[in-house]
């Protein structure tokens, strides 16, 4: 068994996680082995000696990547909300994996991710509270994947309507 592994990047507040975890509902549901591997989750407890630099963004991005590639014979579906801001780091985690890889866009605008604000980050980042804050600080810009092999765009979908259109493209 060789998971597919399903690299959602977005802005943090675009609905990653809400998305991930309804979409783990629904492949289990189909009788799927599911592992979802969380952006924030993995920096709070593995990775928290990594600060938000450029540097040690990418360095969280490839240890989750690596850790996909050692557990994937052991599920159907690896799901990972992450923000994961730089293309080359989400080419990278592509490399590593492998044809199982799937890059899903989450796709919010800024303005709509800084409205929802459902962490309180924006607002500290916009008051120069908090450094490196993706999308906000110019040194760490999130930039829009290029050719996603999904889009779900949490503006204008429901989630249940992303976890649809997800499952639909897996064709399950």
């Amino acid at each position: 068994m060789k998971a597919n592994v399903l690299w959602f990047t977005g802005l943090s507040g675009a609905g990653k996680t809400t998305i991930a975890i309804g979409l783990s509902k629904a492949l289990k549901k189909y009788g799927k082995k599911v592992k979802i591997i969380d952006g924030d989750e993995i920096r709070n407890s593995i990775h928290s000696k990594l600060s938000f630099t450029p540097k040690d963004i990418e360095k969280n991005n490839q240890l989750i990547a690596q850790l996909c590639k050692n557990i994937i014979n052991n599920h159907n579906f690896i799901v990972v909300p992450i923000i994961s801001p730089f293309r080359r780091s989400r080419k990278a985690a592509k490399e590593l994996i492998g044809a199982s890889f799937t890059e899903v866009y989450v796709k919010t605008s800024l303005q709509t991710v800084i409205k929802r604000d459902v962490k309180g980050l924006y607002k500290k980042a916009l008051k120069g509270e908090i450094e490196n804050f993706i999308g906000i600080d110019n040194n760490v810009p999130y930039e829009v994947p290029i050719n996603p092999s999904i889009t779900i765009n949490t503006e204008l979908e429901p989630p249940d309507e992303s976890i649809n259109k997800i499952i639909k493209y897996l064709n399950l």
